[in-house]
């Protein structure tokens, strides 16, 4: 039986809760909103280590460009505090109304603007976190170029809290831009709307989306632009352009976040049968789509053309979603990409793994993962390291 939850109100605290934690060989796991609660293998814990007490705004310098926040703090409280002085965190993960900055961290949580701006690994330049041993690491800096030490940020990044506690995070940040639209090209098959995507990437414009979305019956390709309202208008005209040369009817918009939103959010979403997530080539997408449906005629597809991740909502009966994701996975994996089950429904979760084989270099990761937490502490079943 999981005890009460663990609330420390700053990094100190938490390092002293993790090494009595150790120090009993009690495992821990770590929560902030628990918008992601789904990722990875869920196995019983004996506590629970909760952040939403480590929240607030530590240090914005806007001449600067940076903001450091605790690890606690919402998404979107952070949003709404730069955009009172014109700036923002140019990230657009998924749960972003409701995901904390130390949930984004732990689970490299982005969106499909990383295509413009970069991910989280572009845009975090510090860190503290507390570790097991009851110490609290800095990693980075509160400048753009810091060039000290060892880049520890980027173990920290998609750890899913098993390395250690994220307690503080430093952003770059950016101008709000000055204008935004977007343009749906609605296309006839999954081909078409890729090929249209394909078109647009080859362009010298910097998309702030580009998305294939579609299932069976109905198929778009999505292109968003933010800047200067000039390079704004330029973008949408070549992408009605790209779009008339596929055959397909387009259709612009200022309200982009209306369409994308449900397409970005779809990991909070699909409940049921099982979201397969892959990471490929643009020049792989189309194949991959073409075969999920194959094998799967009720699967909903949305493709990060852009930055390569796919994800296949599979929802047919359970033999059919347990085949196709089993599939898919092998599939991704035959021509050196990676694919997991981003999330299924409970009642596959005893037979359907979220991970897969180890990857090659998985000992790197286990030698890592022994250095910060040899007793397995903290989610001691979560990722694919165990």
């Amino acid at each position: 039986m999981t005890s009460p939850a663990l609330r420390p109100a700053d990094a100190a605290a938490c390092a002293v809760a993790l090494a009595e934690a150790a120090r009993d060989g009690r495992t821990v796991r770590v929560r902030g909103a628990g918008t992601k609660s789904y990722l990875g293998e869920l196995v019983g814990t004996d506590s629970v280590l909760e952040t939403t007490a480590i929240a607030g705004i530590v240090d914005h310098v806007p001449a600067d460009l940076t903001v450091t926040v605790r690890a606690g703090t919402s998404f979107a409280d952070l949003q709404a505090a730069l955009r009172e002085r014109g700036q923002f965190l140019p990230l657009d993960p998924p749960h972003a109304d409701g995901a904390t900055l130390g949930g984004i961290v732990a689970a490299n949580s982005n969106g499909f603007s990383r295509l413009r701006y970069g991910g989280v690994r572009h845009l975090l330049i510090g860190t503290v976190a507390a570790l097991v041993d009851g110490t609290v690491m800095r990693a980075g800096g509160r400048v753009v170029k810091n060039v000290a030490g060892y880049d520890l940020n980027k173990l920290l990044i998609g750890s899913l809290g098993t390395l250690g506690v994220v307690t503080e995070t430093t952003w770059k940040v950016l101008p709000l831009p000055k204008a935004r639209a977007l343009t749906v090209a609605r296309c006839a098959t999954a081909a078409d709307a890729f090929a249209i995507a394909d078109a647009l990437v080859r362009t010298p414009l910097r998309p702030s989306a580009l998305v294939v979305d579609g299932t069976r019956r109905a198929w778009a390709a999505i292109v968003a632009a933010q800047g200067e309202p000039a390079a704004v208008g330029r973008a949408m005209d070549e992408a009605g352009r790209a779009a008339a040369r596929g055959g397909a009817r387009s259709d612009r918009t200022d309200d982009d976040e209306q369409v994308l939103a449900p397409l970005r959010d779809l990991p909070g979403t699909a409940t049921d049968g099982a979201l397969v997530r892959a990471s490929l080539p643009l020049a792989a997408q189309a194949s991959f789509v073409a075969a999920a449906l194959g094998l799967e005629p009720f699967a909903r597809c949305v493709a990060d053309a852009g930055s390569g991740i796919v994800r296949i909502h599979l929802r047919g009966d359970d033999g059919a979603v347990l085949r196709a994701a089993d599939t898919l996975m092998a599939g991704a994996r035959s021509v050196g990409c990676s694919a997991r089950v981003e999330r299924r429904d409970d009642a596959l979760r005893d037979r359907l793994a979220s991970w897969g084989p180890a990857p090659g270099g998985d000992f790197l990761m286990r030698r890592i993962r022994e250095a910060f937490d040899p007793a397995r502490t903290l989610e001691p079943a979560r990722s694919i390291v165990r």
